[in-house]
């Protein structure tokens, strides 16, 4: 197993004055890095991560970032007008013609009354030019026209725009490809749906499409950014749909508790007595060949009572053999899938399942060891475990299986390399565990 040689800190956390209020922001800090959109410019080999509140950052390695300011000089004045405020959100870029094209939403807190716009420009960091409105929604539109992304149909070629929050959900509308803007008119067809008892919070959907599993997967945010987002999936080979979750159902289904549909990836959690993270969301997904991928997103230290401002964390992705994603719950320090010996999987770990709740909270590891003989102790609970050919761990700890891969990764709380298994149960909630 070769490990990470050092850990990667992803700009510290934010300095703050004698009277505790918080100093300006490190130029290379990745802190304020909210509602994260990776890209990945082939022509120089740089990284790009859009932002909400018109900021972006680039890296050379995924690990150390520069913040680079505003992307855009001013909010378009059409767009301006119509919403009644110029702060953009939650931008997404597609390169397409030989051209950059940012697409930004223009919006206020809690109404939708909102604007997805188009900017342009020939290269990844401006200037841009504005071309157009790509969506618009009123008060009375049952639809918020915010957190675009833009995919496309790899059978036939048309473009797609994901987007919504909220109330009446997610939906996806097809676009032009030559100019970037809608295609068809209305809103579209949902793709993403929850009740109005959870107050329709769900949001930030993002579609990747995996060659090597067939399906169009859309990653969801359930809950609120400031206290219990939490990341779902769901799959589909169509990339119109409809989306199911590994225990097929739909994301717009309601005839199961809302709150076990689609598969929660990551949500707020705790290694032990490091530091604890909560409402990771609004991600975005890179992939850089076949067996690399990435997810990024906005996450915050744990403080229900004040919303902690938010941070970015790179978390590598892999792929279980059922066709689904899983994600190394601790910041990319430079670390490559790899195979692992069975020697080095004996120790004491911290493992998390995360289950869905109603809000969803934070949760915290549980001590758990594996031994030589095959045996596994977590508390009272006895159990066994085994590395087959896949270089999957399996696990069993009374009627439960859990099956994990197996990545190097730093572990930030004790300043030193380790290994963390990443996987999902038989139930299908994932599960992470840290060696100690």
């Amino acid at each position: 197993m070769i490990y990470p040689e050092q850990g990667a800190f992803l700009g510290g956390k934010p300095e703050r004055g004698p009277d505790g209020k918080l100093l300006p922001v490190p130029e290379n800090s990745v802190w304020w890095a909210h509602d994260p959109a990776i890209y990945k410019d082939e022509k120089t080999g740089v990284y790009y991560a859009y932002c909400t509140h018109n900021l972006y950052y680039k890296s050379k390695d995924l690990i150390h970032w520069e913040r680079m300011g505003r992307i855009i000089d001013k909010t378009p004045e059409e767009v301006v007008e119509y919403v009644g405020g110029e702060d953009v959100w939650a931008p997404d870029i597609d390169v397409r013609n030989g051209e950059y094209r940012l697409y930004f939403s223009c919006s206020k807190f809690g109404v939708c009354r909102s604007i997805i716009f188009l900017m342009v420009a020939d290269n990844p960091e401006g200037p841009w030019t504005y071309r157009g409105i790509a969506m618009k929604t009123d008060h009375d539109s049952e639809r918020n026209a915010i957190d675009a992304n833009i995919v496309e149909d790899v059978e036939n070629g048309k473009l797609y725009m994901p987007y919504g929050s909220f109330w009446r959900g997610i939906y996806m509308i097809e676009l032009d490809p030559k100019t970037g803007l809608a295609k068809e008119e209305g809103y579209g067809r949902m793709l993403a749906t929850r009740p109005l008892w959870s107050d329709a919070a769900v949001e930030g959907a993002y579609v990747r499409y995996n060659k090597k599993t067939g399906y169009y997967y859309l990653f969801v945010s359930y809950g609120s950014l400031n206290s219990d987002y939490n990341v779902r999936v769901g799959r589909s080979k169509n990339i119109t749909g409809p989306y199911e979750d590994p225990n097929g159902r739909e994301m717009t289904d309601f005839s199961y508790p809302d709150y076990e549909t689609g598969f929660m990836m990551i949500a707020s959690y705790r290694f032990g007595k490091g530091e604890a993270y909560m409402a990771p969301g609004h991600n975005s997904v890179l992939q850089l060949n076949e067996d690399e991928w990435f997810m990024v997103c906005h996450i915050r230290p744990c403080d229900f009572d004040h919303g902690q401002i938010s941070l970015m964390h790179v978390y590598p992705m892999l792929w279980t053999r059922d066709g689904w994603p899983v994600v190394s719950p601790s910041v990319y320090a430079g670390e490559k899938k790899q195979i692992v010996k069975r020697s080095e999987l004996i120790g004491r770990y911290d493992r998390i399942s995360l289950l869905p709740t109603i809000p969803q909270g934070l949760t915290t590891s549980f001590p758990m060891e594996l031994t030589n003989d095959g045996h596994v102790r977590a508390g009272s609970i006895l159990g066994s475990w085994q590395l087959n050919q896949m270089n999957e761990l399996e696990l069993k700890l009374g009627p439960l299986t859990e099956t994990y891969l197996v990545i190097p990764c730093w572990n930030y709380d004790k300043d030193e390399p380790t290994l963390m298994l990443t996987g999902k149960d038989d139930k299908n909630h994932a599960c992470f565990a840290r060696k100690q």
